[in-house]
Order: C-alpha cells, then sequence, then structure tokens
C-alpha cells in the first residue's frame, strides 16, 4: 500500500547536553494537508523542524520525508523539501527582484527561465510595489515576504514555515496566508510552527500542541476546543468589589468559574442564547456595573491554557535553548 504520509517521525529526541529540547516525540503529517506545531517561545518547536529537515541529528528516534530517512537519506529529503526558518536569509545588498532571480538561478533555472519564475512570485507575494528596492531598504514584513517567496522558486512536496508571520503587519499576514492556501490546494503538504493561535485555527487541518519539548495534545482545531468543555457565558466586571458583588449573588444560580485576574466570571451554557438571557437577567437585578455579558465559544487558548496550564504566549526561559 503506498504511503500516504508526508512526514513520520517516532520518538524523535534531542538532547544539548544536561537539557533536553524535545522529548519521545511522535508525529504523522498526511500529505496533502496542513499541521501545525503550536507552542510558546521555547517549547521545541524549531528543534522539531531542524531535525526533520536534516538540519540537526537527533540524540535518538526515527523520522521520514516523503518516504525518505532523515539520517540515511538526507541529501534525498532535501530534494522534496523547502523550509523558511525564523529570520529572513537574504542577500541585503540585492534588491527583492535581485534575490528571487540569484535564488531561482542556483536552484538551476536558465537566464529566461528564472525572470519567469521571480515574476511569479513577486506577483502571488504582492512584492512589486518593492520589487527593486534593496532588501536593507525595505521593512521587515516586506522581507518576510521576499524570504518565503525564495521558499517556493521550485514547488515542494513539503513546505516547512517556521513561525512565518512573527513580525509581520496584518496585511503581510493576510497575503502569506492566502498563498498557503493556494499551495495545499495545489498538493503541497504542509507544517507550520507557530505561537499565534489565531494562525493555527486559521490554517491548519490538525494542531499538536507543544509544551516542554512533548506533545501535549493534539487534534483538529475544533476538537482541541471540544476537550474543554461547551460554550459559555462570560460576565467581566468593572473591578473587583464589583467582580465580589456578582460572585455572591450569582453563586446560589448558577455552577461558577472565576478568574479573578480578567475579573471574569463563567457560567456554562449549553442553550446558547438562553442561557444568556438568563445570566443576563440575573446580572442586571444585581445592580453591578460590567463591561461586558458574552456568549463565548471555547478558543485554542483556552485549549492550550487547559491542557498545558500555561498561555500560549508564555515562555520558561530556560527552553529557550530549543
Amino acid at each position: 500500500m503506498e504511503n500516504t504520509s508526508a512526514v513520520t517521525a517516532t520518538g524523535l529526541t534531542k538532547r544539548f547536553g544536561d537539557f533536553t529540547a524535545v522529548e519521545d516525540f511522535d508525529l504523522d503529517v498526511a500529505a496533502g494537508t496542513v499541521v501545525s506545531l503550536l507552542g510558546p517561545n521555547g517549547a521545541g518547536k524549531t528543534t522539531i523542524v531542524r531535525m526533520l529537515a536534516t538540519l540537526t541529528e537527533p540524540t535518538s528516534g526515527t523520522a521520514t520525508v516523503c518516504g525518505f530517512d532523515t539520517r540515511l537519506e538526507a541529501e534525498s529529503v532535501r530534494t522534496v523539501i523547502s523550509l523558511t526558518g525564523q529570520f529572513a536569509a537574504l542577500e541585503d545588498n540585492l534588491t527583492a527582484r535581485e534575490n528571487l532571480i540569484l535564488m531561482a538561478r542556483l536552484r538551476g533555472y536558465g537566464r529566461v527561465a528564472a525572470g519567469r519564475v521571480t515574476d511569479g512570485l513577486i506577483d502571488r507575494f504582492d512584492i512589486d510595489e518593492f520589487a527593486n528596492k534593496l532588501v536593507k531598504s525595505v521593512s521587515g514584513g516586506q522581507r518576510r515576504r521576499v524570504d518565503l517567496a525564495a521558499s517556493l522558486v521550485v514547488q515542494p512536496r513539503l513546505l516547512v514555515l517556521d513561525e512565518p508571520t512573527t513580525g509581520l503587519d496584518p496585511r503581510s499576514r493576510q497575503v502569506v496566508w492566502a498563498t498557503i492556501r493556494e499551495l495545499v490546494a495545489e498538493g503541497v503538504t504542509l507544517l507550520l510552527t507557530t505561537q499565534y493561535l489565531e494562525e493555527a485555527d486559521a490554517l491548519a487541518d490538525r494542531i499538536v500542541l507543544i509544551d516542554h519539548g512533548r506533545t501535549a495534545a493534539s487534534g483538529s482545531p475544533s476538537q482541541l476546543k471540544a476537550r474543554i468543555g461547551d460554550q459559555r457565558v462570560d460576565v467581566t466586571a468593572v473591578d473587583d468589589d464589583g467582580l465580589d458583588l456578582l460572585v455572591e449573588a450569582l453563586a446560589p444560580i448558577f455552577d461558577l468559574t472565576v478568574a479573578r485576574e480578567r475579573r471574569t466570571l463563567s457560567v456554562p451554557a449549553p442553550n446558547g442564547t438562553q442561557d444568556l438571557s438568563a445570566v443576563t437577567a440575573a446580572v442586571g437585578a444585581t445592580l453591578v456595573a460590567v463591561d461586558e455579558v458574552a456568549l463565548r465559544r471555547p478558543t485554542l487558548d483556552d485549549a492550550f491554557m487547559s491542557l498545558t496550564g500555561k498561555p500560549a504566549d508564555e515562555a520558561d526561559p530556560k527552553e529557550l535553548a530549543s
């Protein structure tokens, strides 16, 4: 039977001296899908990517990319993969266009074909307005778009993007997202690392939550959200005294969860707007001023907090070496 996995990893472990960056990590990425490795800075995402891209040898464990063993067939892996790291790999003293032409020539295109490929990438990544400016003179977001374009001079079977939209402005982020969707529609498999919950939610077919170098949970965005319960009504008080009054009044009526750091209490709302109406009426009867009463569904932020015990943007400084 033909292997339909673009990436498989079993027991991947990477140690740097006494520090374990990745421990006993398993992964399966089906061909033609988007899998996101989601976690805070220092969780081990980049180390995993570097092992899969043959840039770092694992301490133990095995991995294959498009059927090629990353240890034994590293050169073959590199022919089917394209990796864009966290930092732009561009020549500052060339223009955006010249950088793309240079990359195309290095990948074997002739002069005319390199120009044709470059024009297509400039259009795809909305680079035209700064295509003839030196890379050192453009913004960080513009540099990032050129770097991503360079990774697609030759369309890979597996595209690995390591935090591709970090530092991008909203317009640049939307350009990158639209391009990712186009590539997946064309059959490219994508492995995406990110610390942005919104990005993983918008793009990924499956998300692997990583914490301290290990898998905390995995599943589709909807599956991960479902693991922490149903929708809820959130009530946010104006101040701490108001929160105390609301808790005292509503606790006998509803099953409350209180988040004091956000001055918010939450009530399960399996019946949706019916529960919202009941909570709103009860809050109104207290005459306590509130900032907001809202019906909310679980988010990936909720899932990450529930499954790892900390927000996705929080990192242990000791882990940043990974």
